[in-house]
């Protein structure tokens, strides 16, 4: 599925004051992505804060960003969860014409076996779509191992591809080295991005690359060419930006970055809260230092 290759960005949801969705910005943002060079978008992730979304919004939201795009780039949407039939459901029961894939993350909080994993996949499978696996431990608790995912990538085609974003980058090696041809590997960790795709990953889905788009695609077109020292210089001028803007959590911090930008807004809907004071500043004072480069 190579028309998902290079850098996705995981939207946030820009918020008015009022903290009800603001659309307006959404817009900037998309545009900002497009002109500089992102290669497709993921709606409704972890970082577009779509847990608390309404059924309602993440409707108006799906709608806003298709209208908005207008065929231009390739669509992801975010459908996961920790009940399989629900998701499976969700899966079945949503238009997916604008869609390339789903990006379904691995079921959170119930921490199911690894055999639990596959049939949970396995029955996602059974929708017919192109769907790619998310594993991020960090966030569900439970590492899907490789093993799990090089035996889904074999067992079910539309399986196309895994966000891995497992704390151990041998992982996102064993993958890569053993895959099917037709399976991609994408990291999901920013800081992992250069390195696993020079080792033979199809890129990243990012949340840096929404404030840098220019800056990342270029490092991972780089990383295609094997131009190895033009793409580390490159990664090497975003490292601490992108360790900053996950130091108090995600999207706290790449709202700091946007909102600096003028693209968005800083709000965030609780549990979550922005940056504090301390971290906007360090954030900031990065910001400027990159720019004058």
């Amino acid at each position: 599925m190579n028309t998902l290759k290079g850098v996705g960005i995981a939207l946030v949801t820009p918020f008015n004051e009022d903290l009800s969705v603001d659309f307006e910005s959404l817009s900037n943002l998309i545009e900002y992505n497009i002109e500089n060079g992102t290669n497709y978008l993921v709606v409704l992730g972890t970082t577009a804060e779509a847990a608390t979304l309404s059924t309602e919004e993440k409707k108006l939201v799906v709608e806003h960003v298709i209208k908005i795009n207008n065929g231009r780039l390739p669509l992801v949407l975010g459908i996961g969860g920790n009940d399989t039939l629900d998701v499976k459901k969700q899966i079945e029961n949503t238009d997916l014409t604008a869609f390339t894939a789903i990006l379904s993350v691995s079921p959170y909080y119930n921490k199911p076996s690894q055999e639990g994993l596959y049939q949970h996949y396995k029955m996602l499978a059974s929708t017919g779509k192109n769907i790619i696996l998310y594993n991020v431990p960090s966030r569900t608790g439970q590492n899907m191992e490789s093993q799990t995912t090089l035996r889904l990538a074999a067992d079910f085609s539309n399986l196309i591809m895994i966000k891995e974003a497992a704390p151990n980058i041998l992982q996102y090696f064993d993958i890569l080295r053993k895959k099917p041809a037709n399976f991609q590997l994408v990291s999901g960790d920013d800081e992992f991005t250069l390195p696993v795709t020079l080792a033979g990953g199809n890129g990243v889905i990012s949340v840096i690359a929404q404030g840098y788009p220019k800056e990342f695609s270029t490092m991972v077109q780089l990383a295609f060419e094997k131009k190895v020292d033009e793409a580390y210089k490159i990664h090497n001028q975003l490292v601490d930006i992108t360790r900053m803007i996950f130091e108090e959590g995600n999207p706290g911090g790449i709202k700091t970055v946007l909102a600096e930008k003028g693209l968005i807004k800083n709000y965030l809907r609780l549990p979550l809260i922005p940056a504090s004071e301390k971290l906007q500043d360090r954030i900031k004072h990065e910001m400027k230092r990159i720019s004058s480069h």
